[in-house]
């Protein structure tokens, strides 16, 4: 992924309980590694999704350091914050086909 020199990017960091997360799903999970990835380059470029390009949700009613945004990548989501040019990733998960 090639970034243009006038993009404005953002620093993607991520949480303790988040690292726990991400890395006891990897473990049964191999293609986990390759989403994650894919989610820091989308996430680095365009966390509000303004380009449309993304499957990122805002949800409602969440508050703010509880993941106000969700990024969709395959079989697992992402849900984050924004805190001015930082994404703080706090939730990886995996959507299982009984979820709904």
């Amino acid at each position: 992924m090639t970034v243009p020199l006038n993009a404005k990017t953002y620093s993607v960091v991520t949480t303790a309980h988040f690292d726990r997360m991400l890395k006891k799903l990897a473990l049964k999970h191999p293609d986990l590694v390759e989403r994650f990835e894919e989610t820091i380059g989308i996430l680095s470029l365009d966390p509000y999704n303004k380009s449309g390009k993304y499957a990122i949700k805002k949800l409602q009613s969440v508050a703010a350091g509880e993941g106000q945004y969700r990024l969709r990548s395959g079989r697992f989501r992402f849900h984050y914050d924004v805190v001015g040019r930082e994404v703080v990733l706090l939730y990886c998960g995996l959507r299982r086909e009984d979820t709904y």
